[in-house]
């Protein structure tokens, strides 16, 4: 399937690793040109000559998204380099799980108010342009709650699925879409899971075990959800959350 995705311009905050890197390659499969941006200098380099070799334009800069001037210029910079931007993707995450307030801070700097200024910022080009698409990765932890300590962490991804809805239903008269993601435990070399898996094999294991697939998920498989729903081809879709994540979470909506 042709998602018309061929020469849009994307832009994917936390794009140099693991899900977000696998949405800016899907979506560079698909010719789009894209910029991604992460704190991390030699993965993000990595990542753009990967999405160079699909054929399409590259924007990759170094920024941490908590730092809302910096942020700023990397998207002022995406913009200039690619021609403008019709598809915003917020992956960025401090992975600050614990309880303590400052994982709280952490969470709601980069999960969620990233996100927010970020879509702030390129809503305006993108009505100007005519349109475009928002996704927010948020997590299975925001639409359920599990017996973790990661109380700031849940707070900022049910909260993007929340602006996720809002800006659905604000943004539709000038042609904006804006949905959410919620992926489930994804592992990847790196991620969170990969060392869990490492540290503590009898978590890793009930995490497995409780998946009705019986393994964890893949960074590839977000990106193929993610890729069709900022596409043209999901044109309806917008104020949702999709979950992506193998019937892990038990809930019914």
């Amino acid at each position: 399937m042709d998602l018309g995705l061929e020469g849009k311009n994307c832009v994917v905050l936390g794009g140099s690793r693991g899900i977000g890197r696998s949405i800016a390659l899907a979506l560079a499969a698909e010719g789009a040109n894209v910029a991604i941006c992460a704190r991390n200098g030699d993965p993000l380099k990595a990542a753009e000559a990967e999405i160079l070799e699909k054929g399409v334009k590259a924007y990759a800069h170094s920024c941490d998204v908590a730092d809302s001037p910096a942020l700023r210029a990397f998207l002022d910079g995406a913009r200039d380099a690619l021609g403008g931007v019709d598809v915003l993707v917020h992956n960025a995450s401090a992975m600050a799980v614990g309880p303590d307030l400052s994982d709280w801070k952490a969470s709601l700097e980069v999960d969620l108010m990233a996100g927010v200024h970020a879509a702030e910022q390129v809503i305006p080009w993108m009505a100007e342009a005519g349109g475009g698409s928002i996704l927010f990765v948020s997590s299975t932890s925001g639409i359920e709650a599990d017996p973790m300590p990661d109380y700031g962490y849940t707070a900022a991804k049910a909260a993007l699925i929340a602006h996720a809805k809002k800006l659905a239903v604000m943004h539709a008269p000038h042609g904006i879409r804006a949905n959410a993601i919620a992926p489930g435990s994804i592992e990847f070399p790196g991620g969170i899971w990969a060392m869990i898996k490492e540290q503590q094999p009898e978590m890793y294991e009930g995490v497995r075990a409780s998946i009705p697939w019986g393994r964890l998920g893949t960074p590839e498989e977000v990106a193929d959800v993610a890729a069709f729903l900022v596409s043209p081809r999901a044109a309806w879709v917008t104020g949702e959350c999709i979950s992506v994540d193998g019937a892990q979470h038990r809930g019914m909506r």
